[in-house]
């Protein structure tokens, strides 16, 4: 359940969103197996936040799971708000049966974008839902509104274990093995075949009419698992990833890696003589010992003759050459001549003329044992994070929380842990070469921006490999894939101050250490760039004793003096809402 409230009447400058978020174990079995996962109101996945660009979201989040919580916007770039991005270097949990508002405005973005939970391997339980930016109706899109409207596709592998489990196994220092399936919305798949699809599993369908365009926002929130989405006997129409329009081009497959998110224009030009697969398959992986990590629903026109049957459309032929998937992945490009949140073109921002200001090659390797413990690294460095979040011990001037040592280059000494967070320069123009030195796929994602991908290729990164890099049309995201035994370069530009994570987005690794952060602060320190504390913020580590009890009127988040009014109306609509 969700209010929407347009409070425009005392939020003059722009409408807001209401959604109010009961998170809470419920058991179900996606896989046939009763399990532990976590739900929004009930529901799993979680409902999908609609918003338009500029509008002030607010989520009043209820925390009744056993454990601390915070929710992640994954690709909302929280514009001079990281104190709402949801992560443990930005915000203190919100503890058990306590509830916190988040309040942010998706300033000058649009696009498909997730929310999930970023604490304590939440992720790999639920807890997970979309999250829309339309476009203002005074920008227009680069396609025919789809008449037959939005649909939302969560993927991802999925493990019967409990997250708590799950944990437990990566805390004794293994490796979680392979998922026991692929979840679509949060269900099964379909019984294709009755040798690796038990009887009675709950699957989704996606009904459609003949002669629509549908617009379908896929995202992988699964763990680990690179997945290639296919729908059978219909091209996918690429449109727009993370919140950039790309040139279009009709796939008949694409890989969408962890923490990915794109949109696809789907017509329904077939003739229904039956159903048709959805499917969500594994990648660069033996597919004869994978068969049953596959996710099929099923897609439905309301005209169909009858059942889906046979076998599932073939993914790429490419189990040992992942050169397909590259050329893929170069083949996402950027619509410069297209308006995303404002009217000027994409393409006005001429990346490829910005001199680089720093320099960063990040390097992963397979997991280390650092002082006894199973550890990932970046550059040499398994990341710890602090007692204290790393923003709020530097609006309390704490010393000690963090240091500002990330090396430019990987170390070359031993693996070592600790709170080492980049140095940004406000307004720089920073190059990051990611390279990956472990065996699988990783997907790194940067919070708080959108940056480009202008190069990929295997092997080791060089200066040389400058030469390649797309200066023109490198598309804009928030996460990019790095192959096994090569590079991805991205550029960001450093205009959002605040302190943004950069991680993979592999939750193993994650979880393990593979992660830091980049520090960006305007020396002038003006509310222009950053906005205040929110009034509401939550205090943990070493400012504990300034926590106050949880009360009504610490529920709810101020961006700012200027909201007062908006803020009684959102605690009213709290309040009527808990007392349900």
């Amino acid at each position: 359940m969700h209010i929407a409230l347009l409070l425009s009447s005392c939020f003059a400058e722009d409408p807001s969103v209401f959604y109010n978020f009961e998170v809470s174990y419920i058991t179900a079995s996606p896989l046939g197996v009763p399990q532990q996962v976590i739900a929004i109101n009930n529901k799993f996945p979680g409902p999908t936040i609609n918003s338009t660009t500029n509008n002030n979201v607010v989520v009043n989040v209820r925390n009744k799971l056993d454990e601390s919580l915070l929710i992640h916007w994954s690709g909302v770039q929280q514009r001079r708000s990281s104190w709402q991005d949801g992560l443990r270097g930005t915000n203190c949990p919100i503890p058990p049966k306590w509830n916190w508002t988040y309040q942010f405005q998706v300033k000058d973005q649009i696009g498909s974008f997730f929310y999930f939970p970023s604490l304590h391997f939440q992720r790999a339980a639920g807890g997970f839902g979309g999250f829309i930016i339309n476009n203002r109706d005074i920008i227009p899109i680069p396609f025919d509104a789809p008449d037959g409207g939005d649909i939302t596709i969560l993927i991802g592998d999925w493990y019967t274990r409990n997250h708590t489990a799950l944990r437990k196994a990566l805390d004794a220092g293994k490796d979680l093995g392979m998922p026991d399936g692929v979840l679509i919305n949060g269900k099964g798949p379909y019984r294709y075949n009755d040798t690796l699809v038990p009887d009675g599993i709950d699957y989704e369908t996606v009904n459609v009419h003949p002669g629509k365009t549908y617009r379908l926002r896929m995202h992988n929130v699964g763990i680990s698992t690179s997945l290639n989405f296919r729908i059978q006997s219909h091209n996918l129409l690429l449109v727009e990833t993370e919140g950039s329009y790309t040139v279009q081009q009709n796939y008949t497959s694409l890989d969408i890696h962890v923490g990915q998110s794109y949109s696809f224009l789907l017509t329904t030009d077939q003739n229904a003589s039956s159903d048709y697969y959805i499917v969500a398959s594994a990648r660069f992986v033996n597919e004869s010992q994978w068969k049953r990590v596959t996710g099929v629903a099923i897609l439905h026109y309301s005209n169909s003759k009858g059942k889906a049957a046979g076998p599932l459309p073939d993914p790429p032929q490419d189990e040992y050459d992942k050169t397909f998937s590259m050329n893929q992945a170069r083949s996402i490009r950027w619509n410069v001549s297209a308006s995303g949140a404002r009217p000027n073109p994409q393409g006005s921002f001429r990346y490829g003329s910005i001199n680089v200001t720093d320099i960063f090659v990040l390097r992963n390797k397979p997991p280390v044992t650092i002082d006894g413990n199973r550890r990932t690294t970046l550059s040499g460095v398994s990341f710890v994070n602090p007692a204290t979040p790393i923003r709020l011990a530097d609006q309390f001037k704490l010393k000690g929380v963090y240091k500002l040592d990330f090396p430019n280059r990987p170390l070359t000494g031993p693996p070592k842990m600790g709170t080492s967070v980049i140095n940004g320069t406000y307004k720089g123009f920073m190059e990051v070469i990611l390279q990956n030195n472990d065996t699988k796929v990783q997907t790194y994602h940067l919070s708080g921006y959108a940056f480009f991908v202008v190069g990929m290729d295997y092997g080791e990164w060089s200066e040389n490999s400058r030469g390649t890099y797309n200066k023109w049309d490198g598309i804009a995201r928030s996460a990019t894939q790095v192959y096994p035994g090569a590079w991805t370069a991205i550029l960001i530009s450093l205009d959002n101050v605040g302190i943004w994570n950069l991680r993979t987005e592999n939750l193993d690794s994650w979880y393990l250490g593979q992660e830091t952060y980049i520090r960006v602060v305007n020396p002038e320190k003006t509310n222009k760039t950053e906005f205040p504390m929110p009034d509401n913020v939550l205090y943990c580590g070493a400012l504990s004793k300034m926590q106050k009890p949880q009360d009504i009127s610490s529920a709810t988040s101020i961006t700012g003096s200027r909201s007062k009014l908006f803020v009684t109306v959102v605690m009213l609509a709290s309040v009527l809402l808990l007392s349900r």
